[in-house]
């Protein structure tokens, strides 16, 4: 059962997450983080410490159509293994519905 990082993460990208991560399986695009299905090793500790609560395992509802958005962008992205300073602005974006329609972007983080 991996976990899955669905669009409460976009434009909050807190990395809190990737701190915790044991097997670094965090990718990093512009305004969000993802994780590869395949090298999740279902451990669970990254869903607790997300402040936007956009780690879910695929077992949820919710998961269903970000389990490949996950997969696809973790083989574009590159991995992120230590925690960053959020956006400025991420508390803004916190719990706003939509966020993929309107500001998700598909080019890599860095």
């Amino acid at each position: 059962m991996p976990y899955v990082v669905t669009d409460g993460c976009i434009k909050c990208k807190y990395t809190d997450c990737v701190e915790v991560c044991p097997v670094d399986c965090f990718y990093e695009g512009e305004n969000m983080l993802v994780i590869h299905p395949d090298e999740c090793i279902d451990c669970g500790v990254c869903e607790p410490e997300c402040p936007a609560e956009a780690i879910v395992p695929d077992t949820d509802d919710r998961a269903t159509k970000w389990l490949e958005m996950n997969r696809d962008y973790s083989g574009q992205w590159p991995n992120i293994t230590r925690k960053k300073d959020a956006p400025a602005d991420a508390d803004e974006f916190k719990g706003v519905d939509g966020k993929f329609e309107k500001f998700f972007s598909p080019k890599a983080g860095g």
